[in-house]
């Protein structure tokens, strides 16, 4: 074991929420800490997102040290020792010490105790199995400190039992490293992750899902993917070929263009070549209906902005109007990214801003413009909106008067001639 004070800008451990729940269970032989990634990233000097707190008291304890206190606890895991504190609308998850007696993957049998070497060689990597307590003081019984120095994202014990215990940690491993891990990934961690590939199979696809949305807009997550794909454990996951080579390209082009990392884009770069491919993936990894949506538009053709990007954009116009600003520069991207050309491309980058240049005008033609033609209300009244909205279209989106008049009186002309046919 070795201590070491925390950073002292974690303002979090002596103010607000946090704070207050350590001063809530540090009283009465009981004791309380921060665990896992909090302490990680207080390290790293990184946001400690979700807080995670361990504890001695049994959940009983917490829940009723909580009302006494006029805090709201939320019993959301209790048979595991989990209770959720609620303070000003945030949550804060609090975990009573324990050992597993036998494990299943998620499913685990625990038993609670007090010993916190106990709690932490139970986690699954070492720069996770870090605690720090009220005072700021880190310890640490696993060797994570040296690993997050390292930034080297290592298993607990035996790889291949911590792996056996719940096979999401394969996914994990990846992730994390791709979040905080620096160079090639852990040898004996990478050997397991490939041992124990069958077991992704039993895994839910809502569980898998979330690993890899984040994993994608990590860091790290070009190396990561292809390291996946050469341990043979991506196709498994998605269905189909994992095409590490646009993901990066991708990942290049929205730093080119000073793009937040969107995690659908990426896992569109990576799994979709054509629609096919994009509805297969949703299938898998249950994504959201937007999600799906996105997949389908950014699969949907791509390639015909390959032949526009030598080319004038009345094209690009035309599809920037059919698909609105947003799915329109998904697809220029995935084009873009899946193109053998120079990441820096001027002209895919013309292609690209587009909508920050030029918007779409609105459809001037009305189904008055053609009732005053004699045409009578009804289906075919729509036809010939449609007639005319794409001879307007391929005109690129005249709006002078005369202009307007000529496609309107072709269109009535055509539209009488389909319902005489």
């Amino acid at each position: 074991m070795s201590a070491e004070p925390l950073l002292a800008d974690a303002r979090w451990l002596t103010s607000g929420g946090t704070a207050r729940v350590l001063q809530l269970l540090n009283a009465d032989g009981e004791e309380a800490r921060v665990v896992g990634g909090a302490v990680r990233n207080a390290l790293l000097k990184l946001p400690p997102g979700d807080m995670d707190i361990a504890t001695t008291a049994l959940p009983e304890e917490v829940m009723r040290r909580a009302k006494s206190a006029g805090i709201k606890s939320v019993p959301t895991g209790i048979d595991h020792g989990t209770i959720t504190l609620v303070i000003d609308g945030h949550p804060y998850e609090v975990t009573t010490l324990r050992e597993d007696t036998e494990t299943f993957g998620r499913k685990a049998k625990v038993a609670f105790g007090r010993d916190w070497v106990r709690d932490a060689e139970r986690r699954d990597f070492t720069m996770n199995g870090l605690s720090v307590d009220a005072t700021g003081v880190v310890h640490d019984y696993v060797g994570g400190l040296a690993d997050v120095a390292a930034r080297r994202v290592r298993f607990i014990g035996d790889p291949d039992q911590r792996i056996a215990e719940d096979y999401l940690r394969i996914l994990r491993f990846f992730r994390i490293h791709a979040a905080f891990g620096a160079g090639e990934a852990d040898r004996d961690g990478y050997l397991a992750c490939i041992r124990g590939r069958a077991g992704l199979a039993g895994l839910s696809a809502e569980r898998v899902r979330m690993e890899m949305l984040k994993l994608l807009v990590a860091g790290g997550a070009a190396a990561a993917a292809l390291a996946m794909a050469d341990g043979g454990l991506l196709q498994s996951l998605i269905g189909g070929v994992a095409y590490t080579g646009p993901l990066a390209r991708m990942i290049a082009i929205e730093r080119e263009l000073g793009l937040a990392a969107s995690a659908t884009r990426r896992l569109a770069a990576l799994t979709v070549a054509v629609t096919e491919d994009a509805k297969r993936v949703a299938s898998r990894l249950r994504l959201s209906n937007a999600e799906a949506k996105a997949l389908d538009s950014m699969g949907h053709r791509w390639w015909r902005f390959a032949n526009f990007a030598n080319k004038d954009e009345s094209n690009a116009r035309r599809l920037l109007y059919r698909l609105g600003a947003e799915r329109y520069h998904d697809r220029v991207l995935l084009a873009w990214a899946r193109d053998a050309g120079e990441v820096n491309s001027a002209r895919w980058r013309e292609l690209a801003e587009l909508p920050q240049r030029w918007t779409p005008p609105k459809f001037p033609l009305k189904a008055a413009d053609f009732i005053a033609r004699g045409m009578a209300e009804g289906p075919a009244l729509g036809h010939v909106l449609t007639l005319a909205e794409d001879a307007w279209l391929a005109a690129d989106f005249p709006l002078e008067e005369a202009a307007l008049a000529s496609i309107a009186d072709q269109a009535a002309a055509r539209a009488g001639r389909d319902q005489r046919i």
